[in-house]
């Protein structure tokens, strides 16, 4: 069985845009073939330079959000106010997915939270403060990270220093979004939650939302609570013209997809 280890890297080989990259050097090879071997290399070169292009669009990263992986939509009033009197007992728990976290941050001197990791800590805390549901967090030392300073340790100190505020639960040693569900489930389970606020990234939400229910069964109710939708903030033929911007969003969206093409 292959070493979970090499995650990372087979994710980044199998994605765009390394899988396209590698097909212009083999367009090229077959491009000095004759017969229909050098029609072949050109399509692929075509076919490269095509998707690198939409690669960095963030219109693509939006279809792929709505029409693709189709999230569920953001928790509006009425639901969050359903929240807010819902009852203490059986108790409920806003769990936090990571996203990663940086090793050190020189300007802190310590481990930080990724970007996209504060924008789901920051919606949990809004979360907790207006339905007074308890915080969990979920996140050890990623697949492709290092160091010993896990992710939900260093939420936790966050959470204290920056918000005053503590966890209930950490959970520390899960590596991926299936060992999120499969570690934190059982530790909520005993203190008796029955009802889990599940945040992450709306992209991720479809895959988390499978992991939780596989790990949680008939015996806890998982409700969405998505954050940081792909919206069309461009306009017209903005949205297609290729950026940074629109390449992490499309990125973060494919990398989704494999994952639930692979079941990871």
């Amino acid at each position: 069985m292959l070493d979970p280890s090499w995650k990372p890297t087979l994710s980044a080989l199998l994605q765009p845009p390394a899988s396209l990259l590698l097909m212009i050097p083999a367009g090229l090879w077959l491009q000095r073939r004759p017969d229909w071997r050098r029609w072949a290399g050109r399509l692929m070169i075509g076919t490269a330079l095509l998707g690198l292009w939409l690669m960095c669009s963030s219109g693509t990263a939006l279809w792929l959000q709505d029409r693709v992986l189709r999230p569920p939509p953001a928790l509006n009033a009425p639901e969050l106010r359903a929240l807010m009197r819902s009852p203490k007992t059986p108790p409920s728990a806003i769990v936090v997915l990571g996203a990663g976290r940086h090793r050190l941050s020189p300007e802190y001197g310590s481990s930080m939270l990724t970007q996209q990791a504060m924008v789901r800590l920051h919606y949990g805390v809004w979360l907790a403060r207006r339905t007074g549901q308890p915080l969990a967090y979920s996140g050890g030392v990623g697949w492709g990270q290092s160091g010993e300073v896990t992710e939900a340790e260093t939420a936790a100190r966050i959470l204290m220093d920056d918000y005053g505020s503590r966890l209930r639960w950490t959970e520390s040693r899960s590596r991926d979004t299936r060992q999120n569900a499969q570690q934190l489930v059982p530790l909520l389970e005993a203190d008796g939650v029955r009802r889990i606020i599940l945040v992450t990234h709306a992209v991720h939400m479809p895959r988390a939302l499978r992991a939780f229910r596989d790990a949680a069964g008939t015996r806890m109710v998982i409700v969405p609570a998505p954050v940081a939708f792909i919206t069309p903030d461009e306009s017209g033929l903005l949205e297609w013209m290729p950026s940074a911007h629109g390449y992490r969003l499309t990125h973060d969206a494919l990398h989704e997809l494999l994952g639930l093409i692979t079941r990871n």
